[in-house]
């Protein structure tokens, strides 16, 4: 049996990268999902999101706010993890299949560039607030647990 594990480097991509590899997949009728978020401490809510993300179609995609944008949305003190690292971790998880980063406050350039088949967030955002949804089916999922890395 062919082992089919990557290295988490080999995960990661720019955006411009991620838009030619994808364009590959598209040719094989790949389903491609997008979800975005900072995902500073990367908890078992997380993880369990991003494995029923991956089951809804053949690629899972997350894109991360780079470490500024995590500042003007979270404050002086986020993140506690920086950029390369958080997407490192990120890229560590089997249902991950590429992780990219993002240097806007929303994803809304990225998923235009991209162009993913499905969106998905986490069930406390109301899909009228989800960036892009008017491009792209949206999925959202209600938190597992009651597990947060909100304050």
């Amino acid at each position: 049996m062919k082992n089919k594990l990557r290295e988490p480097v080999d995960k990661i991509k720019t955006p411009e990268a991620l838009k030619r590899v994808l364009s590959k997949h598209r040719g094989a009728r790949s389903k491609i999902v997008f979800t975005n978020g900072v995902f500073d401490l990367l908890h078992r809510g997380h993880v369990s999101y991003l494995w029923r993300a991956r089951k809804l179609g053949s690629l899972l995609i997350v894109a991360m706010n780079v470490d500024a944008s995590v500042k003007r949305l979270k404050g002086d003190t986020r993140p506690l993890n920086k950029l390369d690292d958080r997407m490192y971790t990120m890229a560590g998880l089997e249902c991950v299949d590429y992780v990219t980063s993002f240097n806007e406050d929303t994803p809304l350039e990225l998923i235009q560039l991209l162009k993913p088949n499905v969106l998905v967030k986490g069930g406390d955002y109301a899909i009228r607030d989800i960036v892009g949804a008017v491009k792209v089916l949206v999925l959202h999922f209600q938190r597992s647990g009651g597990l947060t890395s909100k304050r």
